[in-house]
């Protein structure tokens, strides 16, 4: 089963941090990716919510700037894992955070991909 682990902060406080804690953090999670590699899929860091665009509602929509979520964190990226279940993927998504401590990581199954085609398997990303 594929899993999402989507990973949330408070921008401003990853945004103030020196490059060199950014860079501790992302040494950090290079050994976790390490560690996951055999089950670890797409992972990206999101830009900025600043030049983000939220379409919502009827019709066509209405494109609004930044993602307006009711929290105080942002999604900031996410992993996309292959588990054999919940707690597998929770492990992994601990393993992340253990090295990311201030981060919030939510963890979701991945059900579909495109309607009429079977998710890729990891070894197809390879």
């Amino acid at each position: 089963m594929l899993y999402a682990i989507l990973a949330y902060h408070v921008e401003a406080e990853v945004m103030s941090w020196t490059a060199e804690e950014d860079a501790s953090v992302m040494t950090g999670l290079k050994q976790v990716h390490g560690r996951l590699a055999k089950q670890l899929g797409p992972a990206a860091r999101l830009g900025d919510t600043a030049k983000a665009k939220t379409l919502r509602g009827p019709g066509q929509g209405m494109v609004i700037d930044g993602p307006f979520a009711e929290t105080k964190e942002q999604l900031l990226g996410f992993y996309v894992v292959a588990c054999a279940d919940e707690a597998t993927a929770i492990a992994a998504a601990r393993d992340l955070r253990s090295v990311n401590p201030s981060a919030v990581y939510e963890i979701r199954p991945v059900r579909v991909y495109l309607p009429g085609t079977a998710l890729p398997t990891l070894e197809e990303h390879k």
